[in-house]
């Protein structure tokens, strides 16, 4: 099939390489030339793992073109996927203007029918509003013979896990009320649907909610098991012995249950966020959702208030060796990340930062530039020599058995602030170490 793509970011760009994986014939399209240059160049602007070797191959097989040419993008494709991004406006709620100049766009150009596909994680009615635009804006040319649809069909892509969630994606929500549409559906995503049907057709709204109840009920996991981390350390509980016993219950299950300084990213944050301006719009109170957004803000101040504390607030002059600038493992998304709260605070205070991540090193410069109270290191051993302290705040799978003698010797002091619960407190005891984590005691 011939697909459109409006977006090389995450969404765009994963979803347009598998597609063009599968056999279908797609082009992405993006404002930004120089972007779209880079990407004809092999260049990809995001670290993903799988999808730099993906984009390569399929563009140099000729499945999958760039372009800026929203004209020609247009009459290539039948299906047109929106994957363009929804920020937060100033009072929060999802920012719409780059999916209605999609849609905008789209209708001005379009010669034959098309099917128009929201994949941008979008406020339950902006179908409509597609809709009213596209309709507005052929009325406008003349052109009420053209023929169009448009469909809700959420991502559910975790980033540092993009590509595999996309080739193997645990359900195929599409949101139209059209039986024809549906079936071209199906064909589309043919090639992820054959062990078993995973294609669940509801009406639009219903799809457009789907995607904002998911990541709302994921954070509120995190976010309900960053209040029992804190309550596990005024009552003298484990939380990861706790988290044991309430995972084996299947009810509640394993994941998203890992206590930490908070979730980060471009989805959860912004999602949450824009659900309550959501609620708030239609006089409904979102309280749970409310408490789950404050939690999470109150975190992310966590790490640097036990830090605070163990030096009697007295931070200035100090350096601290930082594990981990990306907001999680396998991406170098900065986004929201805790360990931005983390630096901001100790540089407010007076402090300096050494900081190692494996892929959001450029990102960190990018966001921050040259400043004399913050040093990038080139190995996360670099960051340690003559530090008052070492603080973990992303767990890539590198910090997780790291040299710990040389740690000892390389710290003015062998203090560890683990955000992340990486080590076994009783070991860190035994090694000499003081040791804070969250949600377990200190040693």
């Amino acid at each position: 099939m011939k697909v459109t793509v409006f977006g090389t970011g995450y969404v765009g760009l994963v979803q347009g390489a598998i597609l063009a994986d599968v056999g279908h014939q797609v082009v992405c399209v993006d404002v930004n030339a120089e972007k779209i240059e880079r990407l004809k160049q092999g260049h990809i602007p995001i670290f993903e793992p799988g999808l730099d070797t993906l984009v390569k191959e399929k563009f140099a097989a000729g499945r999958l073109n760039f372009t800026t040419d929203a004209a020609e993008a247009i009459k290539h494709g039948d299906m047109h996927f929106i994957a363009v991004g929804t920020p937060p406006d100033e009072d929060g709620s999802a920012d719409l203007r780059y999916v209605l100049a999609v849609a905008s766009t789209i209708a001005e150009h379009m010669e034959s029918d098309k099917i128009i596909i929201n994949k941008s994680t979008v406020p339950v009615g902006t179908a409509d509003k597609v809709r009213a635009c596209v309709a507005e804006k052929l009325a406008e040319r003349g052109r009420n013979d053209l023929k169009f649809d448009v469909v809700s069909n959420p991502e559910f892509l975790k980033e540092g896990s993009a590509v595999a969630d996309c080739q193997k994606p645990d359900r195929i929500i599409i949101g139209t009320e059209s039986a024809a549409t549906v079936e071209l559906m199906r064909e589309l995503y043919a090639p992820f649907n054959r062990n078993h049907d995973k294609v669940i057709v509801m009406d639009v709204r219903s799809a457009e909610l789907t995607k904002y109840a998911a990541n709302c009920m994921l954070a509120t996991k995190i976010s309900f098991m960053n209040e029992i981390a804190n309550l596990s350390e005024r009552l003298g509980a484990d939380i990861e012995m706790v988290r044991q016993g309430i995972g084996s219950d299947p009810r509640i299950g394993y994941h998203f249950i890992y206590p930490g300084v908070g979730y980060g990213g471009s989805c959860f944050p912004k999602d949450v966020q824009a659900l309550i301006r959501t609620s708030d719009a239609i006089g409904f109170d979102a309280k749970v959702l409310k408490a789950v957004e404050a939690r999470n803000y109150a975190q992310k101040t966590t790490l640097f208030e036990k830090v605070a504390k163990h030096y009697d607030n007295d931070l200035a002059g100090k350096t601290f060796a930082v594990w981990g600038l990306s907001f999680k493992p396998n991406t170098d998304d900065m986004r929201e990340a805790p360990s931005r709260v983390l630096m901001e605070a100790l540089w407010a205070a007076g402090a300096s930062v050494k900081a190692y991540d494996p892929e959001a090193m450029e990102e960190t410069q990018r966001i921050y530039g040259t400043r004399d109270d913050l040093a990038l290191c080139g190995t996360k051993e670099s960051t340690l020599k003559e530090a008052d302290a070492l603080i973990i705040v992303t767990e890539w799978q590198s910090f997780r058995a790291p040299d710990f003698d040389l740690i000892k010797q390389q710290l003015t002091h062998p203090v560890v602030f683990d955000g992340r619960n990486l080590y076994e407190p009783e070991r860190m005891e035994r090694k000499g170490f003081t040791y804070y984590s969250v949600g377990r005691r200190v040693v």
